[in-house]
């Protein structure tokens, strides 16, 4: 082979790699711009939530998630841990991020205005889940009918006792608890032997409603009934009880349906809890945000009915899980 036909063959054995090299580069740029093409119209949310130490709202993340990822979209959650400057915070931050739509479970239902007032600079749409806001701005709310649920409680109370000192633990920061309670004692005003003696905030916290409850029981001790505003609050209060050793003979009610207080039921040691069903509200939660955003939702307010679960009709029920 002369040098001549060698140095033909180098050449050509060059560009032959070099055209490979351009043509790999070429797809991976055109994949690349696609790729980004692609992201570009993935739709993401946001979805802030008062505390995540609750299974209730970690179940509606869930949904939502599985509901959002399944379009091929985004979700972007955040846990306030109960205080507002921080979900403030965290609205700015998710608006930042580019979000096309907030869900938010508010820290407090009143002090909200600064927070929404974000959102609706930047035309973001606002679902309330859980618990409503004190803004007309908010674009759908989705809860469950709190008030009733309260009123559930009362009247199984009523129907089942003659007469007794009630001790109420709650969270007036949040909306749907203080409909609770309300529910509760506006159902019991005609009713003369059954008295509020006191009550306490718990911010819905087990760890919170425990000392507190610890605190009540020694300064009363003619306790007959605990009114939580939700699971957690009455875990708290009922160990609070066993450790004094009054709880076969304190009723105690509470509302949200966790698989841990269906069992404190079927075990006889819990009264009853109004029931709700966290994987409905993050499933509508989840339909109204593209309804919404494919401007076609007309609901400006949805409550979905609550279930009392007492030892007469919790074995219907699934014991072990959410409803």
């Amino acid at each position: 082979m002369n040098k001549k036909y060698r140095k033909c063959l180098f050449i050509l054995i060059i560009a032959l790699i070099l055209l490979y090299i351009f043509h790999i580069l070429n797809i991976f740029l055109m994949n690349d711009d696609f790729s980004m093409r692609h992201n570009e119209h993935r739709k993401k949310f946001g979805a802030i939530y008062m505390t995540l130490n609750n299974p209730f709202y970690e179940i509606i993340d869930d949904e939502i998630r599985t509901a959002v990822e399944k379009n091929g979209d985004i979700l972007l959650t955040r846990d306030s841990a109960l205080s507002i400057e921080r979900q403030t915070a965290e609205v700015q931050e998710l608006i930042n991020d580019g979000i096309d739509l907030l869900f938010l479970n508010p820290v407090d239902w009143e002090k909200m205005k600064p927070a929404i007032a974000l959102a609706q600079k930047a035309h973001i749409p606002i679902i309330a889940i859980d618990t409503d806001i004190d803004d007309t701005a908010v674009t759908c709310t989705i809860v469950s009918d709190n008030y009733t649920a309260g009123v559930e409680c009362a009247e199984h109370m009523i129907n089942h006792l003659s007469g007794g000192n009630i001790i109420l633990l709650k969270h007036s920061q949040a909306k749907s608890a203080v409909d609770r309670i309300n529910g509760f004692t506006d159902t019991i005003k005609p009713y003369p032997a059954f008295k509020i003696i006191d009550s306490a905030e718990c911010k819905g916290q087990l760890e919170l409603a425990m000392p507190a409850m610890k605190a009540l029981i020694k300064k009363h001790h003619d306790i007959n009934v605990v009114m939580a505003l939700n699971d957690p609050a009455a875990m708290g209060a009922m160990a609070a009880l066993k450790s004094a050793g009054l709880l076969s003979r304190v009723s105690v009610y509470g509302v949200d349906g966790a698989p841990e207080t269906k069992e404190m039921i079927v075990n006889g040691n819990m009264t009853a809890t109004a029931g709700q069903s966290p994987r409905e509200i993050g499933r509508l939660a989840s339909q109204k945000a593209y309804e919404i955003l494919n401007g076609v939702n007309n609901e400006k307010i949805i409550r979905l009915p609550t279930t009392l679960l007492t030892q007469d009709n919790i074995p219907q029920y699934n014991i072990d899980g959410w409803n």
